[in-house]
């Protein structure tokens, strides 16, 4: 797990474990040595792990299945939820995005209905669930309040938003104070990620707004890998960026552009 000394060499706090489809029976957070393992290797580089991206529920999404999948996906979902409990993870990004898109208001009532049935195992456990989804900016107010909970929030993803044509100021007027964490990337309109500054996404007006509406949690950096051998240098580069757009944003008083 080299993460960790590369993440330190770059100058990260934090950051984002993946739990994915492909790799999961090796994924460290699947054993109990795993997340010792994990958790010498935060502690000796001084970089915290403090939310997982669940993209295991991309493949094996949620929705449009069968009510067998789902109970087995929802109980793959507390296992999950009671790892990250072991390991001190706050929050789990569940992603409704690509396959797992939500796409009818009946599958919004749906998904309200599993998150509810998930609620009390995940309060419990101490684990935040924050939805990454492809809702438009209403569409996801109306998924939000039929989750009126503060355990449950907003991941906000620049990138995404970027790629299927949003305006940020729509999203954040919908439902930016159940904002709680939020992916940094660049993608161009209907398109893949590219460096930051080179696609659509307006992040010194994304971070301005963040800042008007009182923001000061996590960044994740979701950005385009490097050259290779080079990818310290580029995370470095990066967060450095991103860093000097957030203290830009804090200077004009955080009034969006």
């Amino acid at each position: 797990m080299r993460e960790f000394g590369a993440a330190a060499a770059a100058g990260f706090d934090a950051i984002e474990w993946i739990y994915d489809t492909w790799g999961e029976e090796v994924n460290p957070l699947s054993s109990d040595s795993g997340i010792r393992q994990i958790k010498n290797l935060a502690r000796q580089n001084g970089v915290a792990v403090l939310s997982l991206c669940a993209d295991y529920f991309m493949e094996q999404p949620l929705i449009r299945v069968s009510p067998e999948e789902r109970r087995n996906r929802i109980q793959h979902l507390r296992w999950l939820i009671s790892r990250c409990q072991l390991l001190g993870i706050g929050r789990i990004v569940l992603p409704f995005v690509d396959n797992s898109s939500i796409r009818t208001e009946s599958e919004i009532t749906e998904v309200a209905a599993t998150l509810l049935e998930l609620l009390p195992h995940s309060s419990e456990a101490g684990v935040e669930i924050h939805l990454e989804t492809s809702l438009n900016a209403s569409s996801f107010a109306v998924l939000l309040d039929k989750l009126p909970f503060p355990d449950i929030k907003v991941n906000y993803d620049t990138g995404n938003s970027a790629s299927l044509g949003f305006d940020f100021r729509e999203e954040f007027s919908a439902y930016g104070s159940r904002i709680g964490s939020v992916h940094v990337k660049d993608r161009i309109r209907g398109g893949g990620t590219v460096p930051l500054g080179q696609g659509n996404a307006n992040l010194p007006g994304v971070l301005a707004g963040l800042r008007e509406l009182g923001y000061y949690g996590d960044f994740i950096l979701q950005v385009t890998r490097g050259e290779a051998g080079r990818e310290v240098e580029w995370a470095r580069h990066n967060r450095l960026a991103l860093m000097s757009h957030w203290h830009l944003a804090e200077m004009s008083g955080g009034v969006p552009q």
